[in-house]
């Protein structure tokens, strides 16, 4: 019998996700450096691929061992189909998903250089998220967790309310948003996890402890993170009262495309197994690093088996931030 290792998901019935959001097509160009100004550039790889913030996060968690389904919505056109199919392909249950009559599905021009960094140029018809049905504690009760993204504020908030509404943990992609967007859902969710960008923008300061300090101030009922690429992660221990700081895995990067959804679902099916903080920042970081050094946006994110061979060789450790020179 081979020994249990920390990362190994726990026994029992898989745990089950939702996912709440993007839902896009997106057209990826590989080239050699980002463009500097107007002209011609030729890539040499190409792909399509089914992908956004909520989406990708559910594939991750599909990835992981767990069960995920995805709310969202496309248009009534050919775009709208093929994203449904290929994520239902990819092994997420699609049948929450709306197609919104009269608008047409999101999505977006994507170049990645060979540093793994991208330009984005993304199409989301408003028409999309006019509506959103009202959420209940039924609707929601089969699953362990809820993750939810920026895209659908309306949906969301109505998602984050009533997983919290039965104990269950409602977590926050808190990327860059519409003004107001963080605000209003922020106050509803019980873990929130902070891109870089959105988190400076919200706190007013680009120092992380200082960062993360402000949030967890501001957003007192929540678990608060934030990633920083290549500068790991940093989140508020509750215990100690302390910024926490993990660096992050080094890996040559090939495509960060998705880096972040594939975080979150990582993180969100972890919170569900009932891992651990710190072992759920690792595994969520290790995740987030595997895929990127794959190209092509969330088809890099890892199996349960892949991502635990990497974790049992990775030994960094979890310090005070301000304790470490990386977390500056």
């Amino acid at each position: 019998m081979t020994a249990s290792f920390a990362f190994d998901p726990p026994p029992g019935s898989a745990r089950r996700l939702l996912c709440v959001g993007a839902a896009v097509l997106d057209t990826l160009f590989r080239v050699r450096a980002l463009p500097t100004g107007q002209g011609k550039i030729l890539p040499y790889e190409m792909l399509q691929i089914a992908e956004g913030m909520a989406s990708s996060a559910a594939f991750a968690v599909a990835r992981l061992g767990g069960r995920a389904s995805l709310w969202g919505a496309v248009g009534d056109d050919a775009t709208g189909e093929r994203i449904i199919a290929d994520l239902s392909e990819s092994g997420i249950d699609t049948s929450g998903m709306v197609v919104a009559q009269g608008a047409r599905s999101a999505v977006s021009t994507i170049l990645i250089d060979d540093q793994g960094e991208r330009l984005i140029v993304p199409f989301y018809d408003a028409r999309l998220h006019d509506t959103a049905r009202p959420v209940t504690q039924r609707d929601i009760a089969s699953f362990d967790a809820v993750l939810v993204d920026v895209r659908w504020p309306k949906l969301a908030l109505a998602t984050l309310s009533a997983a919290r509404g039965t104990g269950k943990p409602a977590i926050l992609d808190g990327d860059v948003a519409g003004d107001g967007v963080i605000e209003m859902l922020a106050p509803a969710a019980s873990h929130i996890v902070f891109s870089e960008p959105a988190a400076g923008r919200l706190a007013g300061t680009a120092d992380p402890v200082e960062v993360v300090s402000r949030l967890k101030r501001k957003f007192a009922q929540a678990f608060i993170s934030v990633t920083a690429g290549e500068n790991g992660c940093f989140w508020f221990d509750e215990p100690t009262g302390n910024v926490f700081h993990l660096a992050a895995p080094r890996v040559k990067a090939i495509d960060t495309l998705a880096a972040g959804d594939i975080f979150h679902g990582a993180f969100a099916l972890a919170i569900a197994e009932g891992m651990p903080i710190e072992e759920t920042m690792r595994l969520s970081s290790m995740a987030a690093a595997l895929k990127c050094q794959v190209f092509g946006g969330r088809i890099g994110a890892p199996t349960r088996a892949e991502l635990c061979d990497a974790l049992r060789d990775w030994d960094a450790k979890a310090v005070p931030a301000g304790t470490d020179d990386r977390a500056r």
